[in-house]
Formats: C-alpha cells, structure tokens, sequence
C-alpha cells in the first residue's frame, strides 16, 4: 500500500434508501419510514433519538431482519439481509423472559436454537451470566428478580449468542432512574474494557442525557414519516460526566434539535400545532404527569416558561419529559419550541383551575385535537344501546399501526376519557359506555 494511505475498514452495517409503508384501508399509504440512510462504524455506538412516531423501534426491526422493507437494502457483512440476521441481536425494551424458566434456561435458548453441543451451551452461558453480573442467581425464576436484574437476563441471552452488532430498543427505559443509570455505567464500562464480544451498537433511545452520555454519534429523527434530520457527534471521551459544560451543551442542543423540527414541520400547515388523525400512535402519558407539569410550568421560578434542559434536572424527567411536553403540545396547553416550553394562555388558565373547570376544559381539547377520542364518543352516541365493545375500535385502529402500538393508544385514550368523563369504560367486559346524563 503507498505510504501515507490507510486502510478504511468498510461499515460493519450500512442501511441505504429503507422505506416504510402500510397501506391504509380506505385506499392510499401509511409511511413510516421514508429514505432511511444511514452507517455503522466497527467500534460505535450510534444513536437513534425521535419522539414516539419516529419510526425508530420499526427501523430497529429491519436492521435485525424481524420485518422487511417497503423499499431500499440493510446490508450486514457485505450481505443483504433478508431475515434474521446471524450476528445481530436485539435487548428490547421488555424483558421479555420465559417466566417457567430459570435465569440460565432464559439465556440459553439462543444457543440451543442455534445447535450449539450442551457442555458449550451451559459454558457460554455462565460466562455471560457472570459477565453481566448474575452470578448466584442462575437458578432464579424471572418473578425472583428486580427489574434491573430481568434486564441484564435479557443483556445475557442477546451477547451469549456472540453477537456483532447488539440492537437496543429503549432497553432502559423500563427500569427507575438509578437502576438505569447503573445499568448503562455497567454496559459502558464492559464495552470500553473490550470484555464484550460486540463490535457495534444501535440504541434506540427518546432519553436525551442517555444518548449523549453513551453514544458517539446520534441521528435525530422526524416523526410523520420517520427521517433522519440531523447528525451529532458526541466527541467527549468516555467516562462522561453529566455536569461537564461540554456535556449539558449537547443536551441543550439535542432538545433544540428534537423541538425544532416540530416547529418547522407546523410553520409549513400554517398553523401551531400539526395535526392528527385517527391513526395517529398516542404515548402512555398520565393525567397527573400533565397536570403536575402544568403547575409545575406556572409556579415559581419559571412563570409559564423555561428551558427543557433545566426543566428535566429539576423535575428528574429525563425520561418523561418530552413525551408529556409533546402531549400538552398536542391538546393545546403548552408549547415546545426552541429548547423551551411555554404554556399557552389555555395552560395557564388550567393550572389556576379548580377541579371541575379543568374536567371541562380538557374534555373539550381531547374531542376536538385527538380524534379516536372524538370517534369514540360519537359512535356511542349514535348506537340506541350507547355501547361499543373495545374491539370495535381496537381493529379499526391496527389498520394504522402494530397491535401493540394499538393497545398503548386505546389505554392512553381510556384513561384520558374517564378523566374528562367522555365515556366510562367497563374493564371487566372489555366495553365503552356513553356517560348517563
């Protein structure tokens, strides 16, 4: 090789052109996915950060060969894949544990699909057991274990199979916020002393302070199709510390990022909020946590408005804090732009609201901004008995969207609905009721 030149090692994986597409049965397409490029470098973690939406968990699922594309490659070791792929695993977000199994029977499954002779089969997975933290608790059931310990299982049973690239879909954010903080140091600190048989990861994340502190690089996704809008690079040396200045600065411009596309998305349908259909995927955002920011948001110090960076420290939303920001946003109490969060003139006439006046007020933004609320309502009240079983609904909306996508969002309108007294729901028969007058 002439001197001077060196060797560029290609990506360990390269995603050209995805698209995503379902199509929606009254005719036309649903895209959620549009012209996905992207690359992973041997020795990164990339992330992938977008609001629910975005698409992420759906390109996640491509990359390992769980669903095929509409359109465009994902090209693994130089190959197409075309299924699931050998050398990619996948933590997901659940722990998804076998719970008739013990901790080593969970981790095991893997190599046992994959034929691999029995003595190897119980060596590999007591090594991953122990590299993981388990040791002592091989014989555990999944119901003997604390939330962080199911979820190193699920660390286990991915990197025993020793995979090349480990896919990551919010595999946190199940978990309270010191048992994720310890997890992630934990994975961390395995990758940088090279004790993982991995070479690249993919974190699926909407937690901004989790994709600074673990990734080299982040691509920000739009929501509505799902595109990559933005590249950053994350250029501090690991271990990273949360209060460095240089460290709050990507923060502080991953929230501009992430609230400034939906500002530029609204300026083009001239109007402040985009709109929403019926199929539109709503996130498990409580009553409480939007009432809590609320006042949270009109109280001292910040009088109706502040900078999320410093709103997610002092309220310990680091998780939360976008979705239920965006879910405001959505009913027309609060604004996201910026960075920051603003109430509107309707937010603040809600947080001095007494108990009745606020039932009122967001009965009236939940019929006219989400509207399967609306269509709920509307088909009780048309039918002589006021009635309607869940599966009424919960089919229609699985022509938009995965069944599991489908429950969160009937959940998410169920609880908001009691709330503003739109409709009772009998969980028993699985039944909405038109309130009795």
């Amino acid at each position: 090789m002439p001197s001077g030149l060196e060797q560029v090692s290609p990506p360990l994986l390269r995603v050209e052109q995805v698209r995503q597409v379902f199509a929606k049965p009254g005719g036309g397409e649903l895209v959620v996915l549009d012209n996905i490029d992207l690359k992973l470098e041997d020795g990164e973690i990339l992330g992938l950060l977008g609001r629910s939406g975005s698409g992420k968990s759906t390109l996640l699922r491509a990359i390992a060969g769980l669903s095929a594309t509409t359109s465009g490659r994902v090209i693994y070791e130089g190959r197409e894949v075309a299924g699931p792929a050998h050398g990619i695993a996948m933590v997901f977000q659940s722990f998804a544990l076998y719970p008739w199994l013990t901790v080593q029977q969970n981790v095991q499954l893997g190599l046992e699909a994959l034929h691999v002779p029995p003595d190897d089969v119980r060596r590999r997975a007591l090594a991953a057991i122990d590299l993981i933290g388990l040791s002592g608790f091989e014989g555990a059931f999944p119901r003997e274990l604390s939330g962080g310990m199911r979820q190193r299982v699920g660390f286990a049973r991915a990197l025993v199979v020793n995979p090349t690239i480990l896919l990551m879909d919010e595999a946190f954010s199940a978990l309270d916020v010191l048992t994720a903080e310890t997890l992630r140091t934990d994975f961390l600190d395995l990758w940088a002393e090279g004790q993982l048989p991995i070479k690249g990861v993919v974190l699926v994340t909407h937690n901004i302070e989790e994709a600074v502190q673990m990734c080299d690089r982040v691509l920000v996704m739009s929501i509505n199709p799902g595109r990559i809008i933005s590249e950053v690079k994350i250029d501090i040396p690991q271990p990273r510390n949360r209060l460095q200045p240089a460290f709050r600065a990507l923060v502080d411009r991953l929230y501009s990022e992430m609230t400034a596309q939906r500002t530029e998305k609204a300026a083009q349908r001239q109007e402040i909020f985009p709109g929403v259909g019926i199929g539109t995927v709503l996130p498990l955002v409580t009553i409480a946590a939007m009432t809590g920011l609320i006042e949270a948001l009109a109280g001292a110090p910040y009088h109706g408005k502040a900078h999320l960076q410093e709103l997610a420290a002092a309220l310990r939303l680091e998780n939360e804090l976008l979705q239920v920001g965006e879910t405001l946003q959505l009913l027309r109490f609060a604004e996201l732009g910026g960075g920051d969060m603003k109430l509107t003139p309707l937010g603040a006439r809600f947080a001095v609201a007494d108990a009745d006046e606020r039932k009122v007020l967001f009965a009236r933004q939940l019929v006219t901004y989400v509207p399967l609320a609306a269509h709920i309502r509307r088909i009780l009240d048309e039918r002589p008995n006021h009635r309607a079983p869940k599966t009424r609904f919960s089919d229609e909306i699985e022509d938009y969207m995965g069944a599991a996508d489908a429950e969160r969002t009937l959940r998410t309108v169920i609880a908001w609905g009691r709330y503003a007294e739109l409709f009772v729901y009998e969980d028993a028969d699985g039944v909405f009721v038109a309130p009795t007058p």
